[in-house]
């Protein structure tokens, strides 16, 4: 064999050994990896009650930007959660039997699925039980969306209803099995509120063993059934919803553009109306009820427009009823103050007068604009959240350090004990 022959032998041995190489190379980088995914909370084998906020994370060892989708099951079908690398889904236990539960997850990248992840929890939705002290209370906040908005209001809110939720518990003697805090989409994001998400409510070290969820529409609509489902259950029940958030309206536009639109809130994936709210609590049949929406044009949920003039018919909310303060920290074409990090500026006065008991004997006056009492008669050692709200309209309107927010003008419809010109003139004073 000529070596000219052998030669080119070698070389198309050569080509054909580097073709293999990059065929095998290219194979191999079409190989896809399946990504992986973990649960953080609950841990398996806990026991855990109404709102559960099951999270955890994924990855993708093709990178992160892979992964598609996380999927959880709860003895039943496959359901899409939020997020992909963190993660979460909020299971609403109020309607389903206790019990062992088996919950499993898997992630997606568009070509495999991973490993599902499987833990087993107990369900345990404690029983109502008959004690001297019948006392709901719910904290409602969505305070950091949407993701590119600079009006986002930071933790202020979450803050301000752990901090009520202590005098509550201590003060008022509200159980702690029968107080809720919904915040945001149930996350801790970075920067107050501004970042990204961090954790969920449920996984932070917290004072109280509360109840915490999203504010989203499905958990605020299901709360609040089961709030009203255990307290009619008793004669004696006590109420108490706190609803902090932007309210619907447009700043650019005279009366924010409310004359002739209903008030409204913003929860985190939708928005909530007066009429709404009416419709939610219209069952409810607790006769010591106090509710509180500070947000802007808040003042349709009070049936009130400004200076304490009554609502449109067409635009009644059906919420003040006998038995009940509505109370809103602005007028129906006003818009609200609040702090990132203290809360809402109406609340907070509101809160101290009742905690310091600055409020006692404190009057509607002129339009319910409030004023001290000039008779000693009216203070009687209690504070009153009507008492309280007359305080805080009057420190608005008298504070030279609040005079860039005197003009919010909270609103109230007081219906303790029942309407008229003859009811009782005594308030309604929580937790007694």
């Amino acid at each position: 064999m000529s070596r000219n022959i052998i030669i080119a032998m070698l070389l198309v041995i050569i080509v054909i050994i580097g073709l293999s190489f990059n065929y095998l190379r290219e194979e191999k980088e079409k190989i896809n990896i399946k990504p992986n995914i973990e649960i953080i909370y609950p841990e398996d084998g806990s026991t855990v009650s109404k709102i559960v906020t099951i999270s955890g994370t994924a990855s993708d060892p093709d990178g992160d930007d892979k992964l598609l989708e996380v999927e959880i099951k709860i003895d039943g079908k496959w359901i899409l959660v939020e997020g992909n690398t963190k993660w979460s889904y909020e299971w609403r236990t109020y309607e389903i039997d206790d019990g062992s539960y088996s919950i499993q997850v898997r992630s997606w990248d568009g070509t495999d699925y991973s490993v599902v992840k499987e833990i087993f929890i107990i369900l345990d939705n404690p029983e109502v039980v008959e004690t001297d002290s019948h006392k709901w209370a719910v904290f409602i906040a969505a305070s950091n969306f949407p993701l590119d908005n600079e009006s986002k209001l930071g933790n202020g809110a979450l803050n301000l209803a752990e901090y009520m939720v202590d005098y509550f518990v201590k003060e008022l003697k509200y159980s702690t099995s029968n107080i809720f805090i919904l915040f945001d989409d149930g996350w801790i994001r970075t920067d107050n509120g501004y970042g990204q998400p961090i954790e969920t409510l449920e996984q932070r070290k917290h004072k109280y063993d509360i109840t915490y969820g999203g504010a989203t529409k499905n958990t605020v609509y299901s709360t609040l059934a089961f709030i009203v489902d255990a307290a009619n259950k008793f004669d004696d029940s006590e109420v108490f919803i706190w609803i902090s958030s932007h309210g619907c309206g447009d700043s650019d536009i005279p009366a924010g553009g409310k004359i002739f639109e209903r008030s409204a809130v913003f929860l985190w994936d939708d928005t909530l109306s007066d009429l709404q709210l009416g419709n939610l609590l219209n069952i409810l049949k607790s006769k010591k009820t106090c509710i509180i929406v500070d947000a802007c044009y808040s003042g349709g949920f009070a049936d009130k427009t400004i200076l304490n003039f009554p609502e449109l018919f067409l635009f009644k909310s059906k919420i003040p009823k006998n038995g009940r303060v509505v109370i809103t920290a602005t007028s129906k074409f006003r818009v609200g103050f609040a702090s990132t990090t203290q809360g809402p500026l109406f609340t907070q006065l509101w809160l101290n007068g009742i905690i310091t008991g600055d409020a006692d004997g404190y009057r509607p006056g002129l339009f319910k604009i409030g004023r001290p009492t000039i008779f000693r008669i009216f203070k009687d050692g209690k504070v009153s959240v009507e008492e309280s709200f007359y305080y805080a309209r009057y420190i608005l309107r008298k504070s030279e350090s609040l005079k860039d927010y005197n003009k919010m003008e909270p609103q109230i419809n007081d219906r303790y004990p029942k309407i008229g010109i003859l009811r009782s003139m005594r308030g309604l004073v929580l937790g007694e």
